[in-house]
């Protein structure tokens, strides 16, 4: 009972508040909603306990008999391992507190029912594919995220610009989600099998070993291609992750990301530090024994994280918008992420998801706090010296920035918890013997100084230097209430303290007896063992990199403010690259949006219009109202008109009998 509360709770409070909400009222539905996921959240750590720390082995709980058809066979089951007790705790806690933060945040929005009834669906949505025992279940959760995205980034419909952001968002994934889907239907042609525990154990078994015949036979066509077992393997590796660089907004598939700002800031919050962008990860780790037969394909999302990483790092540097600072942030973070998945640090890859979420909602819904102070404006432009009119969101803000950049000691305990997992991450792609490994290293250090950089301008910016608001909006600034103060206080400590507590148990000695299998641990211990014996200066990179961004933008943004402007003056095409985020709109607007419309609009006008319209209905009824219109001519009520016809018919008739007499 308890694995089906936490993940059914959500739902009742979906279906309570989105249904009866007008009905209850807006005050009842957010405490009805708020109080299920406070409940959540206390027994996934209760879970978390039991499944992770404990000694207990993974199970199911079975929920309802599902799909059998021929050889496709499954039941709705939840799986509980360490890696579901690990999301749990992550997905419910941030929705716990979001939820909290919301009904200050929101208070004054005529459709809060509607509003919480969304968050709750959203949080259902995850739970259900994390909890998922087979691809096919994972999908359905990985569908209802998208779903819940496009409602809450829509949510404030009346914005062209919301509506905009929600539907970029649900197209984007829907190219994501369609490479999933393949990877799926390769995956069941391969093993015949949809279910995680079958799959895992006949993908052990796969390939074979090398030198044997049976490894050059045919198994999958795809796209005209022929392909043996190892190929076969990797393209359904590579199509699994094409469905996670969109969920997971990586490099090319991340446009959608910053759009997503045009939701309520709690909106950004959970799909930034628990819900949609945390799915591709999850099920990267969830699929490592797939992942691991193809070097090709870790290879592949190295490669992928790394770029991430640092392009979203360099648009962040330029960014004005305070969400859509954090907003590639996270982009960024992501790749961190994927990097340690793509390398096999799979442990190290998580770890970092657990943290992320701690500090990441925190600077989301810090950020909210600013934004409510000064009455909704998001430019940092327009902000400035609000660090004594707000002094407790100002010193959450800290905790977050420094838990982002990684502020530690070196080869001591004394650290954030970004400090334990993105150290993790940037000390593994050294040790890792994969070919991108050098290339994924330099990217991730560089995007680690560009990471401080512009999380400290985001503070200086904001709360530091004289004010650049409106006399009247700094009047009006105020502290929030403490419906939202405390949710960021609980996520200051784990933003401080989760590194140091959980490090050893995610990426370390306590490694084996903490994920109990639910990662796959081949070369993970290998990876560990060479994690402790890499140089001092690999282990204090992150370090220096994180000073030198600190230092760089103190001096632009505090000792001589005016150094930015003129940089950007020098440099106009960089700035203009940066700003406008490296022209990927454009050039998607260019190579497929220009096209798509052109081509809808000839299929309209021509296609539809001029052949089928033109040609089929309104070009036979035309062609009837022509010809009855010319008869209705011969109608013109004279006498002698109807005599001379008859005349005429009568000598044509006449003249045809004669004629034919004749022959």
């Amino acid at each position: 009972m308890l694995y089906l509360a936490i993940v059914f709770l959500p739902l009742l409070g979906f279906l309570i508040a989105g249904l009866f909400g007008s009905a209850i009222g807006a005050k009842a539905s957010e405490y009805v909603t708020t109080g299920f996921l406070i409940l959540c959240a206390v027994l996934s750590w209760i879970a978390f306990g039991t499944v992770a720390l404990g000694h207990g082995e993974a199970f199911k709980v079975p929920v309802a008999q599902w799909v059998e058809s021929g050889s496709l066979s499954f039941d709705w089951a939840l799986r509980i391992d360490t890696l579901t007790a690990v999301m749990l705790v992550v997905v419910n806690t941030v929705s716990a507190v979001v939820h909290t933060y919301s009904i200050g945040y929101m208070h004054h929005d005529p459709d809060r029912p509607r509003f919480f009834a969304y968050l709750s669906l959203f949080t259902f949505a995850m739970l259900m594919l994390v909890t998922g025992d087979n691809l096919v279940q994972m999908f359905f959760g990985w569908e209802g995220v998208g779903l819940a995205s496009y409602l809450l980034i829509g949510f404030w419909y009346k914005k062209p610009s919301a509506n905009a952001a929600a539907i970029k968002a649900f197209v984007v994934n829907r190219v994501g989600d369609f490479g999933f889907l393949l990877g799926i239907f390769s995956l069941f042609v391969l093993f015949d099998t949809v279910q995680f525990d079958t799959l895992f154990a006949s993908a052990a078994q796969y390939l074979p070993k090398e030198g044997a015949s049976e490894g050059s036979q045919v198994v999958l066509n795809f796209l005209g291609y022929t392909l043996d077992k190892q190929g076969a393997i990797t393209i359904a590796a590579l199509l699994l992750f094409m469905g996670a660089m969109g969920k997971s907004a990586q490099f090319l598939l991340h446009t959608w990301l910053p759009d997503a700002m045009e939701g309520p800031t709690p909106v950004s919050a959970l799909i930034h530090a628990a819900t949609m962008v945390t799915a591709g990860v999850f099920m990267v780790a969830r699929m490592s024994p797939i992942f691991e037969l193809s070097h090709t394909a870790l290879m592949f999302v190295t490669f992928i994280g790394a770029t991430t990483a640092f392009f979203a790092a360099t648009v962040g540097l330029v960014q004005n918008d305070i969400k859509r600072v954090i907003a590639y942030s996270t982009c960024s973070q992501l790749g961190y992420m994927f990097v340690a998945l793509g390398v096999g640090a799979y442990g190290a890859g998580i770890f970092h998801l657990f943290t992320h979420a701690f500090f990441k909602a925190l600077l989301f819904l810090g950020a909210g706090s600013v934004i409510h102070a000064v009455s909704d404006e998001q430019d940092m432009r327009h902000m400035g010296g609000l660090r004594k009119l707000i002094p407790q969101t100002y010193w959450m803000m800290i905790v977050g920035t420094v838990a982002l950049t990684g502020l530690g000691i070196p080869g001591t305990l004394i650290g954030t918890a970004g400090f334990f997992s993105k150290d993790m991450i940037i000390e593994s792609a050294f040790a890792s013997h994969s070919p991108v490994a050098t290339y994924a290293y330099i990217l991730l250090v560089i995007a680690a100084i560009f990471t401080s950089f512009y999380s400290w301008r985001l503070i200086f910016m904001t709360f530091h230097g004289r004010p650049r608001a409106s006399h009247d909006v700094m009047h009006h600034v105020h502290e929030s209430p403490y419906v939202m103060l405390v949710p960021l206080f609980i996520l200051a400590i784990g933003a401080l303290f989760a590194g140091v507590i959980f490090h050893e148990y995610f990426f370390g000695h306590e490694y084996a007896e903490f994920w109990k299998g639910a990662l796959f641990t081949g070369p993970e211990n290998e990876i560990l063992e060479q994690h402790h014996h890499v140089p001092f200066i690999v282990e204090l990179s992150p370090f220096l990199a994180m000073v030198a961004g600190f230092i760089v933008s103190w001096y632009f943004y505090i000792r001589s403010p005016e150094t930015p402007r003129t940089l950007a003056a020098q440099h106009p095409g960089l700035y203009q690259f940066l700003l406008n985020k490296w022209y990927f709109d454009e050039l998607y607007d260019f190579l497929f949006v220009r096209p798509a419309k052109a081509l809808g609009r000839f299929l309209w006008k021509q296609g539809d219009g001029w052949l089928i319209d033109g040609h089929g209905p309104d070009g036979v009824s035309a062609w009837v109202i022509d010809v009855t219109n010319r008869v209705v001519r011969l109608q013109t009520g004279y006498l002698y008109h109807y005599a001379f016809a008859m005349l005429i018919g009568v000598a044509a008739l006449v003249t045809w009998m004669m004629l034919g007499s004749n022959f």
